[in-house]
Formats: structure tokens, sequence, C-alpha cells
């Protein structure tokens, strides 16, 4: 292997912008890395290069480890997006200048620089200054003077993404033409996936400093592993449905498959991925040779093209959540994305508001990975409600749970073992790790490695405020959800059976209510939805807070029935502790779900209005929802 890259890792203030990525690139592969800004590519190609002293793992070019070497020392070649090129020299002297610090003959330069113009188009060009070339001549000298010493890896960061379109197509061609040709290993980094298609042999999808997946882009475009790389390669199609025999299921709708991602048992939750190519559309049912989806109206329609785009609307199938596209707040339809030909749109031409029948030709199944739980556990008996509340939640959401016991060495074994008995059986997979860190601590090096969707474990109980610098020190680990169990010596908390989430009017109250919805459908409970508005809005129920109020229930009650959860909603005037208090008591809730703030100064805080809630619910479950908003 040409790169060999094991581990590697680098942290900006405590935070990891690339984490453990390991991957091989051949002699003579172009390689892409793909992923959205802040991914880490930039990073990790830096790191390879030298131009960025890694904090973890090593690097190997050509058999030969270099992780401590100097980028000089490392035999790469590096183009910049910005060119960097030298203002003041010419052409020549730009694509010399690698040459003549390493002391080569003039003769030599000269040579090799002719050699390099002419196989970047640029011959004849050697006497002008880069100001006096276009953008994309600027990134042909960057090129060729990385070139120029010979490299045995040519590393390229984003190196279009300030050209328009059609030099971005040219210099495509080129970079293509040039490595076959000089049959140079090669890692290329970007954000846009067209480039990504046609350039690589093989490519890898990275984000939050992670290497999702990798491998030839047919492969993960049509048979992809993880719902990330499904929706990030291309436009998809994608739903939780169910495995059987024969195929897949979605609704009431039988699906052959020919494709998945591994073996799943029938009766399985399953991802359901098509492409807008796979749909098929027809004016009757029975002109369709391959199964209906159903009868959906178009929603939008753009010329694209050789492609007409349209999104569809179809009525909701039951038991069916849709992952992408994703659902307008408030809709209970589904939307699909497709796409056809300039000619199957001339033979039956459609315009927004007209009916089809739809059809799916080709789906592939991705083992969904449902929720993934990290029960907390010092040895106490005064955890043990948590972790069997935990496990009572994970056996019914059919959730993967760790169990992570923060003890000393001489306790472990005995702590996992009755912490292991407090679980019972029936989880769907039950891993178990222990650590002399403390709670917050180990939480972060646990989802450092294995990210969680829920973390369990029951706060200390000693004092509001070392309650929730606890919770805080949790949040701030990962990008988890948070339920904090009262302590206690007796019997676990009953699975909650009536669940109250109190919501703020605003884009991260739909989360809170996205991720209540999932659970409460797991564990069959009834919701009720709350958002408490100032006592001055009472006396003024048509004012614009109390419309926004009801339009902003209404399309969380339709969201959460979606899901086939029994809800109601309500709005409270008053002071928001009390006035949930009261809620709870009138409502007989059992569970509580609220939404992380938004940071402060980078920072998540629970003090204020949680440090004044919290002893006045001190014996109710309380889950910490956090919206996408709030990063870590």
């Amino acid at each position: 292997m040409s790169i060999v890259v094991e581990e590697l890792t680098k942290r900006y203030a405590g935070h990891p912008v690339v984490h453990n990525v390991s991957l091989e690139v051949a002699a003579g592969e172009l390689f892409v890395l793909l992923g959205s800004s802040g991914s880490g590519k930039s990073t990790l190609l830096r790191l390879i290069a030298g131009l960025t002293e890694a904090d973890g793992g090593r690097v190997v070019l050509h058999g030969r480890e270099v992780t401590d070497l100097p980028p000089a020392r490392r035999g790469v070649g590096f183009v910049f997006q910005s060119y960097a090129l030298f203002r003041g020299m010419t052409v020549a002297e730009n694509v010399e200048f690698a040459l003549s610090i390493r002391g080569a003959t003039r003769a030599r330069r000269q040579r090799r620089r002719d050699e390099l113009l002419e196989m970047v188009g640029l011959a004849g060009l050697g006497g002008r200054l880069p100001r006096q070339l276009s953008g994309g001549q600027q990134q042909r000298v960057a090129l060729a003077r990385a070139l120029a010493h010979q490299p045995e890896v040519l590393l390229l960061d984003e190196p279009f993404g300030a050209l328009d379109a059609k030099v971005r197509v040219e210099l495509r061609r080129t970079i293509r033409d040039v490595q076959r040709e000089l049959g140079i290993t090669t890692l290329f980094v970007t954000h846009d996936q067209e480039e990504a298609f046609e350039l690589a042999d093989r490519l890898a999808v990275l984000s939050c400093g992670r290497l999702l997946e990798a491998g030839p882009p047919e492969e993960l475009y049509l048979r992809p592993e993880t719902e990330l790389v499904a929706t990030f390669l291309g436009t998809a199609n994608l739903m939780v449905g169910d495995c059987t025999a024969a195929g897949v299921r979605l609704g009431p709708v039988e699906f052959p498959l020919t494709t998945r991602a591994e073996a799943a048992g029938g009766g399985r939750r399953v991802q359901v991925l098509f492409r807008p190519e796979d749909v098929a559309l027809r004016d009757a049912a029975d002109a369709l040779a391959c199964p209906l989806l159903g009868r959906a109206v178009v929603d939008q329609r753009a010329f694209v093209g050789p492609f007409e785009r349209l999104r569809l609307r179809l009525p909701p199938l039951p038991g069916v959540r849709a992952i992408a596209p994703g659902v307008p707040f408030g809709s209970d339809e589904l939307w699909i994305e497709a796409s056809r030909t300039q000619d199957q749109a001339r033979r039956f031409p459609l315009r927004p508001g007209d009916p089809t029948w739809v059809g799916v030709q080709r789906v592939h199944a991705l083992v969904h990975p449902g929720l993934r739980f990290l029960l907390l556990t010092d040895g106490s008996p005064r955890d043990y409600p948590a972790l069997a509340l935990g496990a009572d939640l994970a056996r019914l959401a059919h959730a993967r749970v760790t169990l992570l016991a923060c003890a000393p060495p001489q306790d472990r074994e005995t702590l996992l073992q009755a912490a292991r008995e407090r679980l019972g059986s029936g989880l769907a997979a039950l891993a178990t790790r222990t650590t002399p860190e403390p709670p917050a601590a180990a939480v972060a090096e646990e989802v450092l490695h294995r990210p969680c969707g829920l973390v369990v474990l029951a706060p200390p109980g000693k004092a509001p405020a070392e309650d929730l610098s606890l919770a805080e020190g949790v949040l701030r680990a990962g990008q988890h959800h948070l339920l904090l169990v009262p302590r206690g010596v007796g019997e676990a908390p009953r699975v909650p059976s009536r669940v109250l989430v109190c919501v703020a009017v605003g884009e991260p109250g739909k989360e809170d209510v996205a991720f209540a919805g999932r659970l409460a459908r797991h564990l069959r409970a009834e919701a009720t939805i709350c958002t408490v508005l100032p006592p001055a809005d009472r006396a003024h129920p048509e004012s614009g807070a109390a419309v926004r109020a009801e339009r902003f229930l209404a399309g969380n009650r339709r969201a959460m029935a979606r899901l086939g959860v029994p809800v109601a909603t309500a709005i409270r005037y008053g002071e928001a502790n009390e006035e949930i208090r009261r809620q709870i008591a009138e409502g007989g809730h059992d569970l509580l779900v609220l939404g992380v703030p938004l940071p402060r100064k980078g920072e998540i805080t629970l003090g204020g209005f949680l440090a004044r809630l919290l002893p006045q619910v001190a014996d109710l479950p309380l889950l910490l929802v956090r919206s996408p908003e709030v990063m870590p």
C-alpha cells in the first residue's frame, strides 16, 4: 500500500476533529475523501502531509513510517485550494521552485518544467506571472509545481473550490489524465459528490472526524451500509420498514430484495433505500411493472437539463417512518423524490398538482441501527433503579446496551456481576466495560469510540447543583440525550406510560418532540406536549405568541400521531416551573421531557430554570433531549 493511516487522531481544545481514522490507499490509486464542511477531511490530509501534528496514530507512506518526519522529508506533493503560488515569480519559476531548493541543475529544472507545463496544458506560458492567469490556469500551475520534485504521493485539498463549474470539469479531466499518465498515488479531498464520483477509484465518506465507509463509488451509492452515507451520497428516499422472508415491507407493500447491507431475520426493522431513478411513474396502476407504492400528487417539478426532478406527496403508509426526504413539519404525508429522462417526461407529462401512480423498481435494505443506550453505575445499590429502568426501556426499544461501571480495579468484577443481575435478560445486545474515571470523563471517553443515542444514569442526589454539574458534563461529552433516573434502594420505577414533553416554541422543540415520540412509541405510552406562556398572554389569546404556540403544538401533535402515539397538547400560562409541576400533578405523568438549552458562549449550561425545577421533580425520571442546534 502507498498510504497507510492507522488510528490517526487530532484534537483541538479537547474536541476530536479527526478521530481514530484508519485507511489504506493502493499504489497508483486515486482515492477521494468526501465529506461536508467541518467533517475533518482537510485536517486528515494535513496530518498525512505533516503540515499538522497528530495527537495519536501513525502514517506510513510507501512502507516508510513518516509520522514524526517534517513535510519536506515525506515525499508528498500538496495542492491547496488557494493555489499558494509565489506572486512575484513567473509560472516557470513557480514550477521549478521545489527543484531549486533541492539543488537540481538548471538543465534538469527546465526539462522537468517543460514536461509538466505541457502535461497540464500550459506550454508556452512559463514567462507569465500568476496575476496574468485565470483561476483555472493558476491551479494548473499549482499542480505542476506539486509534481515537479516527483513525489511518491500527491495530496489535493479541495483544489477546485474557488472555480466555476465549467473550469472544474476541465480540471477534473486534467487531474485524472495526469494521475493516470504518472501512475502516482493520489489522495483528493472534496465536498462535491459529482467530483468524487467522477474521479475516484475508491472513496471514503467522513463525518464528524470519523470514517464511515470506504469503497468504489458505485458500491457506496447503490449499496451503502449506513444511513448517513445513504443520504449524503446523492438524493435518497429512505424509510423505516420491516424485513420479511422474501424481502422488505413498507406498510402494506412488499418488495423483493436483491441487495441488502447484511442478512436480517424476518420481522426485523430495516431502513429501505431507493434512489430517485428507481421510482417509476405511470398514469395507471396496472401499467407499472414493479411493486406499487401508492397514488401520489406532484408537489414540485424542476428541469435539470437531461433530467426532470419531481417531488411527490404520498399518503401515509401505516407503520412507516420517513428518514429522507424529511417530512415537512406538521404534515402526515410522505415525500418521494423521483427523476426521469426528458424522453419519459414528454411521454407522460406531469405538472404540480397532477396525480400519478408510483412504483419502485429497486430497493436496498440497511440494517436499522436502532438506539444504543449507555448505562452508568458506580456500584451503589442506589443506582439499581436507573439500571433496571434503562434495561426495561432498552428491551422495549430493541436498543443495544453498554454497561459502563465506574469503579476502582479491585471492585470491578463484583460490581459488574451485580449490575448484570439488575439488568436481567432479553436485551438485544449487551456490552460491559469498566473504568476508573468519574462519570462525565468516562462518558466522554466511551462515546469518543462508540457514540450512543441515550445515556442513562442516577445523579448523586446530594444537591441540585451537583446533579446539574454532572448532567452538564455528560451532555458536553457527545451528541446524545440524557435520562436522569431518581436514586433509590427499592425497585425500579415502572415503565413510563404518560409522557410529558415541555417545549418552547421554535426549531429545537421539534427535535424534543421527535425523539420523545420515538421513545413513547416503543413504550406504547401516551404523550402530552405542553408549552408555557407568560401570564400576560392569557388575556390576549389572539396575540401573536398564542397563535404561534397553537400552530406549533398542532404541528407537533400531527408529527407524534404519525408515529402512532396517542397525544394531547396543552398551553399553560404562568411561571414555567410552577406550571410544569401542576401539569405533572394534574396529568399523572411519569416521565418529563425537556430540551437542553442552547449553549451560552459555546458551553452547555443547565442553571437557572432547571436549577429551580429539578428539586420540584426529583422523584420523576427526567429526559433531557438535545436538538442539532445544541452542539458539544
